[in-house]
């Protein structure tokens, strides 16, 4: 059995696991009481599915479900966040590998594998109602901060209304894997390759979505210059006929992204004392500005939004 005092614990991340590191070992314990079932068994299961596609993901090592816990392989703690730090670095060499790495990821076709208890384990479809859900938290969690009763009702009740004529805009299939929270901090460097982490939370969804979750990632700035280089690298063996249908896609899937990221942070901050999420905030309504002026097709939202947010919205 651990003994959980003998170890290191490591910074975690916004969910409710604990993270260990065992030097003995050369591991990462994960515990986690909540959740059990999508923070170790979907974890592990979707980690197989990419080992199995040749794409670096922490592989198990041991596990004691009773106990709360899985021990897995530890890439270190160079984030591609952390490497991009050094101003040295090549960001638009590294992005594109990263790219490369997402198209691969994008290719997979396995949907179903066995998990360490030895269950049938399936990814499941991110639809329009799952994306719904997530835009809801934007009203569920940051606009009763900022408008009364009456006023949050109403705001939303437009919003609600919106967002599903929005995702009904949707032109892409959903069958593509989708990581979900696809970015820098998620992406290790380790013995010179590029390694995906947090990979519990993993749907078959719309390939725009995971691009949009790299390239406006509310916890790295860049330009809108950068930006469009990097969307324009991963649309460069694009089919041209569905192109445009893509970057409508990105535009919806990066702005209703951002909105969720809102909710969160602040639901970090109010339900988990997470304080240092607030200040990120800012910067998503920045990308969700600029994402809104690229496209007419967001002249309603824009509008619901400015007439409660009209501090935030431009």
């Amino acid at each position: 059995m651990l003994n959980f005092r003998a170890l290191k614990e490591i910074k975690g991340d916004a969910s409710f696991r604990k993270f260990y590191r065992n030097k003995i070992n050369n591991s990462i314990i994960v515990f986690a009481k909540k959740e059990k079932v999508k923070n170790l068994l979907n974890y592990d299961a979707v980690n197989k599915i990419l080992n199995r596609n040749k794409i670096l993901a922490p592989k198990l090592l041991s596990q004691n479900f009773k106990k709360n816990y899985i021990e897995v392989e530890d890439f270190g703690d160079v984030t591609l966040y952390k490497l991009f730090k050094n101003k040295n670095a090549n960001k638009e060499k590294i992005f594109k590998k990263i790219i490369k790495l997402l198209i691969k990821l994008q290719s997979i076709k396995d949907k179903k594998i066995t998990n360490f208890k030895n269950q049938q384990f399936k990814i499941t479809e991110y639809n329009n109602k799952t994306l719904l859900n997530e835009a809801n938290l934007f009203c569920e969690w940051y606009t009763p901060t900022k408008l009364n009763r009456f006023k949050n009702k109403n705001f939303k009740k437009n919003y609600q209304k919106e967002v599903k004529k929005i995702l009904l805009n949707l032109n892409l299939k959903n069958d593509t894997f989708v990581h979900r929270d696809f970015h820098l901090s998620n992406l290790m460097f380790f013995k010179n390759n590029i390694a995906i982490i947090d990979t519990q939370d993993a749907l078959i969804g719309n390939k725009a979505y995971d691009l949009a979750s790299l390239i406006d990632d509310v916890r790295f700035k860049t330009t809108n210059k950068f930006k469009n280089k990097i969307l324009k690298y991963y649309l460069k063996n694009y089919e041209k006929k569905n192109l445009q249908k893509f970057i409508n896609d990105f535009e919806i899937l990066s702005i209703l992204r951002n909105l969720k990221i809102i909710g969160i942070f602040m639901r970090l901050a109010l339900r988990d004392n997470k304080k240092k999420y607030i200040k990120l905030i800012p910067y998503a309504w920045e990308m969700i500005n600029h994402r809104m002026r690229e496209n007419r097709e967001f002249k309603n939202l824009k509008l619901i939004l400015k007439k409660y947010f009209s501090k935030n919205v431009s």
